[in-house]
């Protein structure tokens, strides 16, 4: 295997540590950049780092952008887009894909443009009107912040309540709380079913033959209860492209190719016996998914996205069974309080009572004098993946994993996997998702 340069950026918070260092023990030659102030210390110890990143793009054979955030402002897709046209390969988005996420009526239309099947929703920029709509159309509804709030994941509620009394509730305490920054919401008619990701990882042209399934895990605690996380753990497989690509991502592939997409992307799904509804795109990596997948591809991650960037086919081996990811986290997360932080979890030992680091991957994690340390202030140091033949079987390496870390005031779901042995995997085969497509 060739060794290449690699040039990662963190254009706001430090998100791919975990990826820069998989290709750095790789033997690639890494570079990563850091913009957030709060987060530079991510990743010392582990990886090399840069201050200027304009500085090294000749230098690099692959530029990777991790989110779609430059500081407040979403922009990462207009530099890879500019990147790309000057004659580096880029993994990332473009402009349009970046609005994917940011715009979630975009998204819809997008959707609908092409033929996917979409779910009932509504864009409203006032509380009132939006109030108005639910009583004149009771029904159980998710309320999905729009704009700079958007991903306060706390404001994203499921309404449980047949005639939406509770979502008519919620909004007015939205409004008083919220209106001065919740510039709008969309509305989504709740569907029923089984709630499932389907990521693709898309070189300019095409896809790539193997997508990757996954479950994610939000609320804090286990039982899917408490509030919501960006993610607390993640269940994964990985399949042919099936009938859950064919009806989504199938129909979106030349669209992709005409903006030059590279990277991952992935449609969050509610299915059932019905048909395939998408809830929202993530046009970048998810985390920790990204943690997983790494774990789960077993031949070189490097040249993985070494040959994803430059237009090529990857010949990319992954795990045949499942896999399982679980977020360690500190107190206060998912919240934040300074003070909180500060007494329990700042510069936290992170320490392993065996000598393997098998399955152990960072988030918010430095490494000083050979000793883990819990990082910047998020509260999310470290990720703990597990496989097998079965999920059952991934599940109890990950938590056999977990019993040999030792972190004051620790905390993590015990749960993650279990939806797909309860049920969600039988479900999934009865309605015909799973199978190739004919």
């Amino acid at each position: 295997m060739e060794d290449h340069n690699f040039l990662f950026i963190s254009a706001d918070a430090a998100l791919i540590t975990d990826l820069a260092w998989q290709v750095h023990t790789e033997g690639h030659d890494v570079k990563y950049y850091i913009e957030a102030e709060s987060d530079k210390e991510i990743g010392d110890g582990f990886v090399p780092k840069i201050d200027d990143w304009r500085a090294e793009v000749e230098w690099a054979d692959v530029i990777v952008f991790d989110d779609i955030w430059v500081g407040s402002d979403i922009g990462t897709g207009e530099l890879a887009q500019e990147l790309r046209e000057r004659g580096n390969a880029v993994v990332g988005g473009t402009p349009n894909t970046d609005h994917l996420e940011e715009d979630r009526g975009y998204a819809m239309e997008i959707l609908e443009e092409h033929g996917v099947n979409t779910v009932e929703h509504h864009i409203f920029h006032d509380f009132d009107a939006g109030i108005q709509h639910v009583q004149e159309h009771p029904a159980p509804y998710v309320i999905k912040p729009l704009g700079e709030v958007q991903n306060v994941k706390r404001l994203l509620y499921v309404g449980n309540e047949d005639d939406g009394s509770d979502v008519v509730e919620v909004l007015r305490a939205y409004k008083k709380a919220w209106g001065h920054r919740m510039k709008g919401f969309q509305l989504q008619r709740k569907v029923d079913g089984v709630e499932i990701a389907i990521c693709g990882f898309f070189n300019g042209n095409e896809f790539i033959d193997q997508v990757n399934f996954n479950f994610e895990h939000k609320k804090l605690f286990p039982g899917n209860i408490g509030p919501q996380t960006g993610e607390m753990g993640t269940s994964m497989f990985w399949a042919s492209q099936n009938r859950l690509f064919k009806e989504t991502f199938g129909k979106l592939e030349e669209w992709l190719a005409t903006e030059g997409y590279v990277g991952s992307i992935d449609i969050n799904c509610i299915v059932n016996e019905n048909g395939i509804y998408p809830l929202e795109f993530t046009p970048r990596f998810g985390y920790p998914t990204i943690a997983l997948q790494e774990e789960s591809i077993e031949s070189s991650t490097g040249q993985f996205f070494y040959d994803l960037a430059h237009g090529n086919d990857p010949a990319v081996e992954v795990h045949n069974g499942y896999q399982i990811g679980v977020r360690i986290v500190l107190p206060p997360f998912p919240f934040d309080d300074e003070k909180t932080y500060d007494e329990n979890s700042r510069n936290a030992a992170v320490v392993f009572e065996t000598d393997s680091r098998d399955g152990i991957h960072l988030e918010d994690t430095k490494k000083i004098d050979g000793q883990w340390r819990a990082a910047g202030g998020n509260g999310m140091p470290i990720v703990v993946t597990g496989k097998g033949e079965t999920m059952h079987a991934a599940r109890e390496q990950a938590y056999d994993r977990i019993d040999d870390i030792v972190m004051p005031n620790m905390y993590y779901r015990d749960d993650i996997g279990e939806r797909w042995i309860d049920g969600d995997g039988d479900r999934l085969q009865a309605w015909g998702y799973l199978g190739p497509q004919a």
